[in-house]
């Protein structure tokens, strides 16, 4: 398990709870310097369907906040976007688990848009769909700093997933993986 910059004793989340998870690199392979545009590109990461199964568990709301400007660039369609994620979502199902929604962000980065993250309005919108969602008992996973720019501008706990430690204020606990993250809180799967 990687150093920690909290412990996990301060994390005790419950069914009052949100779990914010980023998906390329926390849920499904990276693919480096290319996007997945279509199902047959689209890899789980070994595990993390059964991870979120358990989380599914503790969790009352589990969503997806995902920046996607290969629409932006025109490498794929809106269509092979949803395509890719009801791929995504029948493996999830198939293990046991659940995703609430998935919010997505189509924009380049270059249209500094509200919904791009590290931006928050994939939070806002969920939260507007959801209003039992309160940001202090959330948690942000994600692969990225950005995620947790985001999670931490809601006042979210952070958590980094990534194979190599880094130390920044932003990260209030570091794993290698979902499946390291759901060991942690200890979720059945």
């Amino acid at each position: 398990m990687m150093k920690q910059e909290m412990h996990s004793k301060d994390l005790s989340p419950d069914k009052s709870w949100t779990l914010f998870l980023d998906r390329d690199g926390v849920i499904n392979e990276r693919l480096v310097g290319d996007y997945v545009k279509k199902p047959d590109e689209f890899r789980f990461i070994e595990g993390v369907p059964g991870a979120i199964a358990g989380l599914s568990n503790i969790f009352g709301r589990i969503v997806i906040v995902t920046n996607q400007q290969g629409i932006g660039k025109g490498l794929m369609r809106l269509s092979d976007l949803e395509i890719v994620h009801v791929k995504m979502l029948e493996g999830i199902h198939a293990a046991g688990g659940r995703i609430d929604k998935i919010y997505y962000c189509p924009h380049l980065e270059s249209d500094q848009c509200d919904c791009r993250k590290p931006n928050t309005g994939m939070a806002l919108q969920a939260q507007k769909d959801f209003p039992e969602i309160d940001f202090n008992k959330s948690i942000m996973v994600g692969d990225g700093l950005h995620d947790m720019k985001f999670g931490k501008a809601l006042q979210m706990y952070t958590i980094f997933i990534g194979q190599n430690a880094i130390n920044n204020p932003l990260i209030d606990l570091q794993f290698s993986s979902l499946i390291a993250f759901a060991e942690m809180l200890d979720a059945r799967f």
